[in-house]
């Protein structure tokens, strides 16, 4: 079963979260701040990080930029106690897969992370080794995308995004259908989650922006026609 970090101040937040993980057969370790975070994960295992935002000495945001930085693509679910737009936006932008806000249901932040594991961990063997469309590369296996060779900065979730859309070419894709196969989302996602990503991805394509087409009272399609 899948190894879960989960790294909060509070002992209490880490207790609640740990049993329920536990139950569901997940293993779990736990840090206090985001310095220890960054610790465990050089060490390597940890399939997916539950990450608090609002912590003393390394923050969960600051932990996230630098994952993000240092190249380290595991899955994070952020934990926030605002729940204001800010945060959800600020987290997703800078590589969040996920986020839930406090006071929140263990039940539901469990069913978040097996939605999240289960869009990940099978990927590399679910997707062709590179997908190309003219000098847009996007390579699976090294989990890139290069534009014209120059590599495009996308997060672990864009780029998943990316990989549907485009072997889905030419189909429009409900915003439902992208949350279940992309997010592996049913009653848990957002509409919105699709609306920001989707915007967040056009701004890394550059001339293939474009390509994205929003399709007017259903959701999007990449169209390799549309011309860059």
């Amino acid at each position: 079963m899948a190894k879960i970090l989960i790294v909060d101040d509070e002992p209490r937040i880490r207790a609640l979260i740990r049993e329920h993980l536990q139950h569901d057969g997940f293993t779990c370790e736990e840090a206090t701040d985001g310095s220890a975070a960054l610790a465990a994960l050089s060490v390597g295992g940890i399939d997916l990080v539950i990450l608090d935002i609002m912590m003393p000495f390394v923050d969960g945001m600051t932990c996230l930029k630098e994952m993000r930085k240092r190249k380290i693509d595991t899955p994070v679910i952020m934990l926030t106690a605002r729940g204001e737009e800010y945060d959800k936006l600020a987290g997703l932008e800078n590589g969040a897969d996920d986020y839930v806000v406090k006071p929140f249901s263990p039940r539901e932040l469990v069913a978040r992370v097996k939605a999240v594991l289960a869009r990940t961990m099978p990927r590399a063997q679910s997707t062709p080794e590179s997908i190309v469309f003219g000098d847009l590369v996007i390579d699976t296996a090294s989990h890139s995308v290069k534009i014209a060779g120059e590599e495009a900065p996308l997060t672990p979730k864009e780029f998943d995004l990316l990989v549907f859309l485009t072997q889905n070419k030419g189909i429009a894709l409900s915003r439902e259908r992208i949350l279940q196969q992309v997010w592996n989302y049913d009653y848990y996602g957002e509409d919105r989650t699709v609306d920001t990503h989707i915007k967040m991805l056009r701004g890394h394509l550059g001339k293939y922006r474009d390509n994205i087409v929003t399709v007017w009272g259903v959701g999007y399609k990449f169209d390799p026609e549309v011309k860059t």
